[in-house]
């Protein structure tokens, strides 16, 4: 696997420009009926380009734009 130095995301408004966040998807267990949220982001445009559908999919049902944004300064904050 290399080395994530870039991060892609969809991202929608809420309530304003100064008010934004990750698009993202529950995915619910068939075991446990336990769900998990998802965002809508990824280290390389394949995999952006496999969440795409996803991504369209939220924007027309909560009727908002939906912005494919990449953040490319990689700062390290702490290892666990």
């Amino acid at each position: 696997m290399p080395r994530i130095n870039e991060l892609y995301a969809f991202i929608v408004e809420d309530q304003g420009p100064d008010d934004e966040g990750i698009i993202a998807l529950k995915s619910t267990s068939e075991t446990t009926g336990e769900g998990v949220w998802l965002p809508l982001a990824g280290a390389d445009m394949a995999r952006v380009e496999s969440l795409r559908p996803f991504a369209e999919g939220i924007g027309r049902k909560v009727k908002k734009k939906v912005k494919l944004c990449k953040f490319d300064r990689r700062q390290e904050l702490e290892e666990i």
